[in-house]
């Protein structure tokens, strides 16, 4: 088995410690200027998983940094409402992802359930988002029983399942000189709108559900010829601290455009 990201390297192998290290000396005087600090253990920890070497079967869980608080984005933050749903639903998707094992997995989900109620999630919303997670994945066996076999196939289901960049990475590598993926054409749905609305804690919490009756009643009535348009509203969050303490460069057109002064 062999990994590497960036500067990080992980392999197994069969060789003994000796002919190991044989090997990692050769490698540190290849090349004065490439510092090498192996780690030669039945455990070890890379990136963000902890691999275990337990009578020739590896074993994998979840690796943090003793340093690491549980700081997520806070649910009483200025954010719209999925972006709060999304954040459970993708740490209880990257365990099953790592997790080898259904007690890690578990072990985790009570962790990620500390962290959500540090950071102000209710609870009935914790359990809606877990409930989600499972139910989505045909795997609500895991949830109730702890199911090691359906555990089993949701692992390797997720764990070999290509992300969105992935996705597009080999729909690129197709044929990458006929249609760069620059220059594939975007498919554009007519009978879809996104209208865009500044979104406020305070003031537009309900504005999706009020905007979709008022669309329903007013426009996508029966007989409309509105009644097939869909309607995706998407929401802007207001400014944040950043943009507004850190002076930014100006545009390019306005640096270039200035006029020399007498």
């Amino acid at each position: 088995v062999y990994g590497r990201y960036i500067d990080d390297i992980f392999m197994t192998t069969n060789k003994t410690m000796d002919e190991i290290n044989i090997e990692v000396e050769k490698a540190k005087h290849k090349d004065i200027n490439i510092k090498i600090d192996p780690t030669i253990s039945k455990s070890v920890h890379y990136l963000d998983v902890t691999i275990t070497n337990e009578n020739g079967q590896l074993r994998t869980y979840m690796f943090h940094k003793p340093t690491a608080e549980p700081y997520i984005l806070p649910y009483k933050s200025d954010h719209p409402r999925h972006m709060h749903r999304n954040i459970g639903y993708a740490a209880l998707l990257r365990a099953a992802r790592i997790c080898s094992h259904v007690n890690d997995f578990d072990s985790e989900c009570v962790r990620i359930d500390l962290s959500l109620l540090l950071n102000g999630y209710p609870p009935h919303f914790i359990t809606q988002q877990v409930d989600r997670f499972f139910y989505l994945n045909n795997a609500l066996p895991v949830l109730q029983q702890l199911n090691e076999h359906v555990y089993s196939h949701l692992h390797h289901k997720l764990l070999y399942q290509p992300t969105l960049r992935e996705k597009k990475l080999q729909a690129m590598m197709e044929d990458p000189v006929k249609t760069p993926l620059v220059l594939q054409p975007k498919i554009w749905n007519k009978e879809i709108m996104y209208p865009r609305y500044i979104f406020d804690t305070s003031l537009t919490i309900n504005f999706r559900q009020d905007f979709t009756n008022w669309w329903k009643t007013y426009y996508a009535f029966s007989g409309s010829p509105l009644q097939q348009i869909k309607v995706r509203l998407i929401p802007i969050t207001g400014r944040t601290l950043e943009t507004f303490f850190i002076h930014k460069k100006p545009p390019r057109a306005m640096l270039t455009k200035m006029e020399p002064r007498s």
